[in-house]
């Protein structure tokens, strides 16, 4: 017995120093966008858990992590190649900006100058006309006592798809040893302008084996931005009490997810925190695979979006056929056409002041 357990305690040690060799970060050439190379940064920790981004768009193309039987899946949706991303979909896995989510008729004012913006979704301008999740960032590896982190650095000029100023932004990646994925942004800007980024990872914790209905989700959410039929606020902040979209409590998604206008969820929440402060505000579990993901944010709300059109002409990696309600999405932010409503959380960005916000994405396991 004490010879048997003399084995099993080397072995131990041996895997925990194989994971510690092969935890860390390394780059490699993806192809080329725009006349530039596109490198893929491949982040690992001590668990074994991998993040594979992208720094065309800033994306993030793959998050492995076990399940309760300790096999490692894929949990995300995208593609195995950079032609893919090249072309539309519908920004899987994306870092997106200046303003994330919808502007009512792609224009707002300044202290009396109004601005016209690129419209791109029904004469709406959604994704800041998706310039960020379009664009080469600039990258680099950087030292970070957390983990294996990978910085993007995007400079968006004046004028660039209507909006204002200059807006020098940033976004760390950081993948840390208790399996947490901080997304870390950052900009300043040389002109009043207005800034609201999010990451835009569909999410499937069964692997995409099924589609998200035996997923468990709660927000800590009391109220949501009511919205009309485009999707853009009214500028009302409503009770989700005694609506079919009410997650407060643990909820199944595929019990009402049938009953939504939309095809599913697609619902920006506010969530029950000061604004800026940072709080875990977002538990989901998937009972079969037992992994579980939580979010906490200095954001104020989440687009929470249940993959409603995805449709049926993309096939992602692994040759999986993807399909409406194959992955959803939490997309962190400032709620949606903020530059038009007074009354919500500001997302003016001013000379001298800094944009500043963090979401982290921990994933574990539940039996």
């Amino acid at each position: 017995m004490k010879s048997y357990m003399y084995a099993v305690l080397i072995c131990l040690c041996a895997i925990g120093r194989l994971n510690s060799q092969h935890a860390g970060i390394k780059s490699e050439k993806w192809g080329e966008a725009q006349g530039k190379e596109v490198l893929l940064y491949t982040l690992t920790n001590e668990n074994g858990m991998v993040v594979k981004i992208t720094d065309f768009g800033g994306t993030i193309t793959a998050i492995r992590v076990a399940d309760k039987e300790g096999i490692f899946e894929d949990v995300v949706l995208g593609f195995d190649n950079l032609e893919q991303y090249k072309a539309e979909h519908p920004c899987f896995g994306a870092t997106i900006g200046r303003v994330a989510n919808r502007i009512r008729n792609a224009r707002f004012e300044i202290d009396g100058t109004s601005y016209e913006l690129t419209q791109n979704s029904n004469g709406h301008c959604l994704h800041g006309g998706n310039e960020f999740d379009r664009v080469v960032w600039a990258s680099k590896i950087v030292v970070n006592d957390q983990g294996p982190s990978v910085q993007l650095h995007h400079l968006s000029k004046d004028g660039t798809m209507g909006f204002p100023g200059t807006l020098d932004s940033y976004v760390t990646y950081t993948l840390t040893n208790d399996n947490r994925l901080i997304a870390h942004y950052e900009a300043t800007t040389d002109k009043a302008t207005h800034v609201n980024m999010t990451q835009h990872s569909y999410f499937n914790l069964n692997g995409m084996k099924d589609k998200i209905y035996d997923h468990i989700i709660t927000i800590d959410a009391d109220t949501y931005t009511e919205i009309d039929e485009e999707i853009i606020p009214t500028g009302k902040l409503a009770p989700v009490k005694g609506t079919d979209w009410d997650l407060t409590t643990p909820t199944l998604l595929g019990e009402n997810i049938h009953k939504l206008d939309f095809n599913g969820y697609h619902y920006n929440y506010v969530f029950n925190k000061a604004v800026g402060e940072l709080k875990k505000v977002i538990e989901v579990w998937e009972p079969k695979s037992g992994r579980t993901m939580t979010i906490s944010t200095t954001q104020p709300g989440v687009q929470f979006y249940s993959g409603n059109g995805i449709g049926d002409t993309f096939t992602g990696k692994n040759h999986i056929k993807y399909a409406d309600h194959m992955a959803f999405c939490l997309e962190t932010q400032h709620f949606p056409d903020t530059p038009n409503h007074a009354n919500f959380p500001s997302t003016l960005l001013l000379p001298g002041e800094k944009y500043d916000e963090t979401a982290i994405f921990h994933f574990g396991i539940k039996d």
